[in-house]
């Protein structure tokens, strides 16, 4: 599969279908982010885009015998279960199941993929979604990403809706809806079930790129129907619980990736309270998850923090 340049056809393209405003927003951000990267100034202390650390970090696990058993452990993937438990769900989507899949970061975490791919194959769902960051890195190349995630929207059952992550391009958002994934970039679909329904909504990227609109998301959800927010990161949970979201689901923290025995994380990549670095919490009124991912960045190891995708149940509570 070969990566689409910046085009005046994949700018229409990307026009009709997201809006001439965002859609050139969001290519002009990751050009603007891309130069930074290569002039080594805006988000060089990043650890994501700082290379000797990740050398560094790598050196280290081998040092202390760690780097092979968490090199190992990546590839391990295990399905969590969880249950969200929802007031005012409509009686018709009581045992409603959400297969939730974020972080895969495909083209740098094959066995990881493989691992999902067999996991997957045998389940019984209603609604998967994806939660964003398919890439390996944060820039260049993203077609081999692109054919990592070909082969495995083949065994997804449909229908699959996903979001944009901080290592996501939004050039990708064309090929990705072509495989079946319909992205949600700051929009809203409506579930029915029987005569009641629920409504999903998902948001740029609002990590690097700071592209989410919330509002715009939620503008046509009535607030007091079910809503379910995707976000790549759970940093905005704040916004989403005051917009009336019922649930929230994300990743991007990868739960730490590198945890102490007991799976405290050694550090997190994000700005939220750590208790919404991993699994299930609630903020006033919106219930949340966490999940800590399917595949890895900077290094391909876990420690204490398996890898995973996640099965939620809605269930009126």
């Amino acid at each position: 599969m070969t990566e689409d340049p910046i085009t005046g056809d994949l700018i229409a393209k990307l026009e009709a279908r997201l809006g001439r405003l965002h859609a050139r927003q969001r290519l002009g951000l990751e050009a603007d982010y891309e130069h930074h990267i290569f002039q080594r100034s805006r988000h060089i202390f990043h650890v994501e885009n700082w290379y000797s650390i990740h050398g560094l970090i790598r050196a280290l696990l081998k040092l202390s015998g760690l780097y092979w058993l968490g090199r190992h452990n990546a590839a391990r993937l295990v399905l969590k279960q969880n249950d969200l438990r929802i007031a005012e769900l409509p009686p018709s989507f009581e045992g409603y199941r959400v297969l939730h899949i974020t972080d895969l970061h495909v083209d740098t975490n094959p066995r990881a993929m493989d691992r999902l791919i067999e996991i997957v194959g045998g389940l019984d769902y209603d609604l998967c979604v994806l939660t964003g960051d398919y890439r390996g890195l944060t820039y260049g190349p993203y077609a081999p990403a692109l054919e990592g995630m070909a082969r495995v929207a083949k065994h997804l059952k449909a229908p699959v809706y996903g979001v944009l992550g901080n290592h996501d391009s939004i050039r990708m958002v064309p090929a990705l809806e072509e495989m079946g994934v319909r992205m949600l970039l700051n929009e809203a679909v409506t579930i029915a079930r029987e005569d009641q329904r629920i409504h999903l909504a998902g948001i740029d990227d609002a990590h690097f790129f700071h592209a989410d609109n919330i509002e715009k998301a939620a503008s046509e959800i009535p607030h007091d129907e079910v809503s379910i927010l995707l976000s790549h990161t759970p940093e905005i949970y704040r916004q989403a619980a005051h917009s009336d979201f019922s649930v929230m689901l994300c990743g991007h923290t990868h739960g730490g990736q590198i945890c102490l025995p007991g799976g405290t994380p050694v550090t997190l990549d994000s700005t939220m309270p750590r208790y919404l670095g991993s699994g299930a919490w609630n903020y006033h009124r919106m219930i949340g998850y966490t999940s800590v991912g399917a595949g890895t960045s900077i290094v391909e190891v876990r420690l204490n923090c398996p890898p995973e995708v996640t099965l939620h149940t809605l269930v009126r509570g």
